[in-house]
């Protein structure tokens, strides 16, 4: 590795250790990732993104340090260093998606971080998923914080940007009029938040570890759902697992499409309208 002498100072400053080598780090969507060695050995993360907004490394740090903080929960990158421009985490080395013991394991670890459970519906501060702005604010019951601060932000800001029909907005909105039908109460649960198939790091110890968390309390069918529409492998063997732990409604499929309507509108609003019209597909068939 060679070095980048801005992000090495940089890292240099806030760890209190020196770098000797850095390395760019491909995949990541929105922030640019280096691969930092420490003169202690320690291999590590640093990601970065000019203008950040306000809070933005923060609140990943923040989500990253309140799901570790669960015994036997899902294993997540310990966070070395945060601030308004970066933050450093400790290098999770990459390995094979195929182990099936992994699966099973992540079922069991999901669980338990989900049953570990929240103070209440949302956080006491705002986050972000992606680059978009994430309201906290609790609510009475999750119907409402789903309803309030999940689907019609993401569905206003979808329609602003052009990125989803009248028609299916009104799919959507008919949908966001049953929730209190649709949706049951349980206790609140320690969510990722985020949790799609490339959130979901296969380290070399066999193990998945949980990365760029969107982290707030609220019902963990959303954590599943969003599993579900994005793929995982060995997806069933997670449930499976999972079940064991932590045992879901009987009917718990029946509203992975609601839930998927929030991932679905934040993807439309970053990406555009085959989003939107899967969406309002979606919301069809509820309305």
């Amino acid at each position: 590795m060679a070095r980048q002498p801005l992000a090495a100072r940089r890292a240099e400053e806030l760890l209190g250790a020196a770098v000797v080598a850095t390395a760019p780090v491909a995949g990541g969507d929105i922030a640019t990732a280096t691969r930092l060695r420490l003169s202690s050995g320690q291999t590590a993360l640093m990601k970065t993104l000019p203008h950040a907004p306000e809070g933005f490394f923060e609140a990943e740090a923040h989500g990253l340090r309140w799901l570790s903080g669960i015994e036997g929960g899902v294993p997540v990158p310990e966070v070395l260093a945060a601030a308004s421009d970066c933050v450093i985490l400790a290098w999770v080395e990459p390995g094979s998606k195929t182990p099936v013991e992994a699966a099973v394991a992540f079922g069991h670890q999901l669980a338990t971080t989900h049953a570990a459970g929240a103070d209440g519906w949302g956080l006491d501060h705002d986050g972000f998923i992606g680059r978009l702005p994430m309201p906290n604010r609790t609510a009475g019951s999750w119907a409402e914080f789903y309803a309030v601060r999940r689907v019609l932000p993401y569905l206003k800001l979808a329609r602003d940007r052009g990125a989803i029909t009248d028609a299916d907005a009104a799919s959507v909105e008919a949908v966001v009029g049953r929730l209190g039908d649709l949706l049951p109460d349980e206790a609140p649960a320690r969510l990722h938040g985020d949790l799609w198939n490339g959130n979901c790091l296969w380290g070399q110890d066999q193990r998945i570890h949980v990365i760029d968390p969107a982290a707030y309390g609220g019902h963990r069918e959303v954590d599943l759902a969003m599993l579900h529409l994005f793929g995982l492998t060995h997806l069933p063997r997670v449930v499976a697992a999972y079940s064991e732990v932590h045992p879901l409604a009987d009917d718990w499929e029946d509203r992975l499409g609601v839930h998927q309507l929030f991932p679905l509108l934040v993807h439309a609003c970053m990406f555009g309208g085959g989003y939107g019209a899967r969406a309002g597909s979606v919301a069809s068939r509820y309305a």
